[in-house]
């Protein structure tokens, strides 16, 4: 008798601690949330800008350098959101500023660009 008391009562907290794992791992995993998302694949053609209206600034103390370049992209609308020019390949690159109607103004002064060393032209542009 003794040794079906003992057995009742294995069995019955086995039964008990099976339950309480069993409603503890639930509640770890009904804690999670995932916010809904999406994936894709797509593709589209990029069309670039056309630059126009280049101008140099020189230094007017020394008029070896080259102070900013300005230029306008085309088309003006969308506007670009970020523009950068290097005036010679390999050359340092310079952040620019847009205006209203894709006006584009390149500070060169840091490091200083020099007419001697402007052997062309990269502009890179995107929306």
């Amino acid at each position: 008798m003794r040794r079906k008391r003992k057995w009742r009562l294995r069995i019955g907290l086995a039964a008990v601690l099976a339950s309480l794992v069993g409603s503890a791992s639930y509640a770890y995993t009904a804690s999670d949330t995932v916010p809904a998302t999406y994936a894709g694949d797509g593709s589209t053609a990029i069309s670039g800008y056309t630059v126009g209206s280049l101008a140099y600034t020189l230094d007017g103390s020394n008029p070896s350098n080259v102070d900013a370049v300005t230029f306008t992209l085309t088309p003006s609308a969308p506007l670009a959101s970020h523009v950068s020019a290097q005036l010679a390949a390999g050359g340092a690159w310079y952040s620019c500023t847009v205006a209203a109607g894709n006006s584009i103004t390149c500070a060169t002064t840091s490091p200083q660009a020099t007419a001697v060393g402007a052997t062309q032209l990269t502009v890179v542009a995107v929306q």
